[in-house]
């Protein structure tokens, strides 16, 4: 995926200027930049949720993973329902709870989602946009709200299982990209 002097502006203000990033397959990017500064834009740019006022944006992939800042999840729907309202009938129960057993999420499979922790809530909404798939996955500050043991065992989750899909991590955390191993660092 190409971008190309990607320029946004909200009103009179101007979110991206001249960004421009190419994302080959299996390449791992975090993107750190202070805040305000265009970061999360630049994902919605990227997943076609935003219109760019200029620029080019050529070879998105078809399918793209999200993990947005907040987890939208359905609250009253399970973890096990979460994902599987992302997937359809492309991955089993039984392998969706693979999945979110992986995540350390084993005793709250069938839990309302509104009754996790901010940490289950954010394992599950990793798990639904590794397990949608897709040639690109987003992370908009994905480990906020883990600890260190816990970070690094949701991204190694996200490594074992992003069958060669470019990562773009938005991120303030240099941890998260050390997660991430052999990740890019990006600076807006």
């Amino acid at each position: 995926m190409n971008i190309s002097r990607l320029c946004k502006s909200f009103g009179q203000k101007p979110v991206l200027e001249d960004v421009s990033l190419t994302l080959v397959p299996g390449q791992i990017a975090c993107l750190m930049a202070p805040s305000g500064r265009g970061k999360t834009t630049l994902l919605r740019c990227i997943a076609g949720l935003e219109t760019p006022d200029s620029g080019s944006i050529t070879g998105r992939p078809e399918r793209i993973g999200y993990v947005f800042q907040e987890d939208r999840l359905c609250d009253g729907f399970s973890a096990v329902a979460n994902v599987q309202l992302a997937v359809g009938s492309a991955l089993s129960e039984e392998e969706i709870c693979c999945h979110l057993e992986e995540l350390g999420l084993a005793g709250s499979l069938r839990q309302p989602v509104r009754e996790l922790s901010g940490g289950m809530r954010r394992r599950v909404a990793i798990c639904r946009a590794v397990c949608f798939g897709g040639g690109l996955l987003l992370l908009d500050e994905p480990f906020k709200g883990l600890d260190g043991a816990l970070r690094q065992q949701t991204a190694d989750y996200i490594l074992r299982h992003c069958g060669g899909a470019a990562i773009l991590c938005v991120t303030h955390d240099r941890e998260d990209a050390q997660a991430l191993q052999a990740a890019r660092i990006l600076t807006l």
